[in-house]
């Protein structure tokens, strides 16, 4: 009797799961009531949710405000730790946007153009200012020789200047600094219910996406983004609860936001996981993930829905990919991150639109599935190929990677995957393993509800490349009658 019921457990489970994960999916491709305004106000402060990491790493915090008349005011604060309690230096950035069309290259985005006025650095210890005055003094040009002489004594509060456009003068080349995120913008507007059980109806959430930093600390300078960094959210209109949210609004660059100290968490990959929005990656590409890890034999499954709008609603093909991973051991370079290696050993592909099936049927024979036979909805096994040329898929592979684990502030857990490098290729040697990270995933089931993910995603009626039907997933009836006759049987 004890084997039955824990069997209609594990079933009910499932079906529990399922739907979970199911519904994320379909939340994104509705879009989640998503609204974009071209072209986009941006007169107010918009701050960062939570510590930040740029590929280096660096940690930072930022607040931005833009006036009425174009000018803004930006602050960037940096810190020693992934946590942000442990400030370095501040930046001051002033200066003027102007909003020019929307964007040929990223849909959905309007370029800018911008001029800084003025840079200013505050250093928060005497060991900041040290190091960052021997950057500035071993790698400016002429103007910027003896920034501050050696054995300077840090002065608290003290302002100086790195830029000014007045005098000509760039001492930021050392710092890595540049502020080419301004020249793509984007504002969303969403909807968030409120969480209290006795309220009802919702309050306005408002972000900022603005253009992403190149991963190659040195093609950063001269870079001009297609993707996004982490939004910030409107000081005004951000999601409840927010804690980082009011600490960096209120903060200022003589007093630098402290982050509240989080507890680390060890890493558990098992289980599936799901993007939270529309994600855009640089080169023009929008998509969502779906992620199911098995920690009993580190075998790893992943779908990746590529779309040809930054509201994922017009889906052009889909990855589905699968392997196995090693252990994770602690990250030597990125405090916080667990580095492991993934490989790549199984993949199939699914067009969805005709511009992909054309494309897929144009590669050369013995390059990408079966030559000449690709058609919107079915799906391919690439792997007798080696993978597919066409959408630069190499099989088998390894990719060395950068994971975090953590939880927001509503305690669902959060999966940051390694940041794809900017020029398309892929980490695969650990020279090339990332230092930032892409877009949170947010678990959907966890360990004890794999069982039912694979099949969860399967299109219902779709038929593969020997138009054999595509399994379907089992109806909650059915799963019920089986965990029934199990219950008589014992």
């Amino acid at each position: 009797m004890l084997r039955g019921w824990w069997l209609a457990g594990l079933l009910l489970a499932c079906v529990a799961a399922e739907p979970h994960c199911r519904q994320q999916l379909r939340h994104l491709q509705d879009s989640a009531g998503i609204a974009a305004r071209l072209p986009p106000r941006l007169e107010g402060r918009w701050v960062s949710t939570g510590c930040e990491v740029r590929p280096g790493p660096e940690f930072l915090t930022r607040s931005y405000l833009f006036y009425t008349n174009r000018l803004f005011k930006a602050l960037q604060f940096y810190y020693w730790d992934p946590s942000c309690r442990d400030p370095s230096y501040s930046l001051v950035i002033k200066g003027k946007l102007r909003l020019r069309q929307a964007s040929w290259i990223t849909r959905g985005a309007t370029e800018a153009d911008y001029h800084l006025h003025k840079v200013g650095i505050v250093f928060h210890s005497q060991r900041a200012m040290r190091e960052v005055a021997s950057w500035i003094n071993q790698t400016s040009g002429e103007g910027c020789a003896g920034f501050l002489p050696p054995g300077r004594s840090w002065a608290p509060g003290a302002l100086y200047e790195v830029l000014s456009a007045r005098t000509e003068r760039d001492c930021t080349a050392a710092l890595g600094f540049a502020m080419h995120e301004l020249s793509l913008v984007r504002v969303e507007r969403h909807f968030q219910p409120l969480l209290q059980p006795q309220q009802s109806g919702s309050r306005l959430v408002e972000e900022l996406y603005l253009g992403d930093i190149h991963t190659d600390w040195g093609e950063r300078l001269h870079y001009r983004p297609t993707g996004y960094q982490r939004p910030m959210q409107s000081a005004l209109h951000h999601v409840h609860p927010c804690p980082a949210c009011g600490i960096i609004s209120r903060a200022d660059e003589h007093h630098p936001p402290i982050l509240p100290a989080r507890a680390a968490l060890p890493m558990q990959l098992s289980g599936s996981w799901v993007s939270t929005h529309c994600e855009v990656r640089p080169a023009v590409l929008f998509l969502t993930r779906y992620f199911t890890f098995h920690g009993h034999n580190h075998t790893w499954e992943g779908h990746y829905y590529h779309y040809s709008d930054p509201l994922c609603r017009q889906p052009t093909f889909t990855i589905y990919a699968s392997g196995h991973y090693t252990q994770g051991i602690p990250s030597s370079k990125v405090r916080g991150g667990t580095e492991l290696a993934f490989k790549v050993t199984q993949a199939r592909v699914t067009p969805m639109d005709q511009v992909t099936v054309l494309m897929l049927n144009s590669s050369e024979a013995g390059s990408c599935g079966l030559a000449g036979s690709w058609s919107a909805g079915v799906e391919q096994d690439i792997t007798p190929t080696n993978g597919c040329v066409a959408l630069g898929i190499k099989l088998p592979h390894t990719e060395y990677e950068l994971f975090k684990t953590e939880q927001d502030t509503q305690e669902r857990s959060l999966l940051y995957i390694g940041e794809r490098p900017t020029d398309g290729s892929s980490p695969d040697s650990p020279d090339k393993r990332p230092t930032s990270y892409q877009a949170p995933l947010i678990q959907c089931a966890a360990a004890s509800e794999e069982f039912s993910n694979y099949i969860s995603l399967k299109y219902v009626g779709r038929k593969d490349a020997n138009g054999i039907e595509a399994l379907k997933p089992l109806p909650v009836a059915f799963l019920l009658f089986i965990a029934l006759l199990f219950l008589r049987w014992d």
